[in-house]
């Protein structure tokens, strides 16, 4: 699946000298889970499960791992009782039982992604609480955010577990072979299974928040290449920074310089190929971005982001004086760059004709904004409609 975050509410005027006002957020995303809300107990179960797998002693971690850590009969029950037992802590939720998914493949994605088990465990299981976002998607499933953003928690179905061990040796070969796929990370498949008269099972799936940055995300969209209720639902005056727009709410074109793009096209095919392979029917792409500085309006021989009027023999990603200090003086020097991370990129912005309130690609209009880019593609609708309209939005920056 793949994701982009865009949305066409911004300001429709045709100044070129300003950047687009934004309401701010009041608050953060999500409700926190504090005692005695709903799922205070299935959030405390979750994270004495993570604290339990993720600390537990295991194997020096090689990324070759053999076809049997991959099988879907390759689980870990644990019984959680209140009074604690010999591998676990005594604690305040109901008696309770805990699954890993197959654990030393997850433990390995981990260190490929460079996460660091200290770190995981106190973003997920520290003192701070999970927020869970407001309203379950289209199919029922819960979200909850980590206090730090990094990480987003899922709830999904015993067939959509089903699905993602099937596909994790081709996942797993993916993302080690490409490090700029835009595909979601996975970091843990895990169940909770209520004992007593409910009997509930409750799966999860931990997966990495593309949102988490130090820059303000000022738009973020779910792209999918269709116009069948791909608009918001919330009027303007309600949407602000947090709100995820969808395709007809896309007013902008993304322009990346020569070799970002030429990169973003073929991840994007072999990201595609392996969903594809695998019979994932069903993605989008998230997108999010942050307005560096004024809009720029190009003529002919106008300046450039870079200073410069003749940028055809530039084979790097060109960054305005103002983006390249911003740059600069982050603690990596810029260094944390990558597709889909951080990128430095323009946008046009587009409008649609009146009588074709359905058309998913608007006109440009030739006012220009530098910004810095995020995206990724989320495991979800694959046509070649996706694609081709992802080849029509992401175009070079000449």
């Amino acid at each position: 699946m793949m994701m982009m975050v865009l949305r066409v509410c911004l300001e429709d005027s045709t100044s070129r000298g300003s950047l687009p006002h934004f309401k701010t957020p009041t608050k953060r995303q999500g409700q926190t889970i504090s005692k005695g809300h709903k799922n205070y107990e299935l959030m405390l179960n979750l994270q004495l499960g993570i604290r339990h797998s993720v600390g537990r002693p295991g194997p020096v971690i090689s990324l070759d791992l053999k076809s049997s850590a991959f099988d879907p009969k390759e689980k870990v029950w644990t019984k959680f009782p209140p009074e604690g037992s010999k591998h676990t802590p005594p604690h305040q939720s109901s008696d309770f039982r805990w699954k890993d998914y197959c654990p030393l493949v997850f433990r390995t994605l981990r260190k490929l992604f460079d996460v660091d088990a200290a770190d995981y465990m106190i973003s997920i299981c520290g003192d701070d609480a999970l927020r869970e976002l407001s309203s379950p998607g289209k199919s029922g499933s819960f979200f909850y955010l980590t206090n730090d953003d990094k990480y987003m928690i899922k709830t999904i179905k015993k067939a959509e577990v089903k699905v993602l061990l099937r596909m994790l040796p081709a996942y797993y070969n993916h993302v080690r072979s490409f490090e700029n796929t835009l595909v979601t990370k996975f970091y843990g498949l895990h169940c909770v299974k209520l004992t007593g008269t409910a009997q509930k099972k409750v799966r999860f799936v931990i997966m990495g928040n593309l949102l988490c940055t130090h820059y303000t995300i000022h738009r973020r969209f779910d792209l999918k290449g269709s116009s069948h209720g791909r608009t918001t639902s919330k009027p303007e005056s309600e949407i602000d920074p947090s709100t995820t727009l969808k395709d007809l709410d896309l007013n902008y074109l993304f322009r990346l310089e020569k070799t970002w793009f030429e990169e973003f096209c073929r991840q994007v095919d072999r990201d595609c190929d392996l969903l594809e392979q695998e019979r994932i029917m069903d993605y989008s792409l998230l997108v999010g971005f942050h307005f560096r500085e004024v809009p720029t309006p190009l003529a002919s021989g106008a300046v450039t982001p870079t200073g410069n009027a003749d940028h055809e023999n530039e084979e790097v990603p060109r960054l305005s004086q103002t983006g390249q200090d911003q740059l600069d003086s982050e603690p990596s020097g810029g260094s944390s760059i990558r597709l889909g991370i951080s990128m430095p990129a323009r946008i046009e912005k587009t409008v649609r004709k009146p009588e074709c309130e359905t058309q998913l690609v608007g006109e440009p209009t030739g006012v220009f904004y530098d910004v810095i880019l995020f995206f990724a593609v989320d495991p979800k609708q694959y046509s070649k409609r996706f694609r081709d309209f992802i080849f029509k939005i992401f175009v070079e920056d000449t």
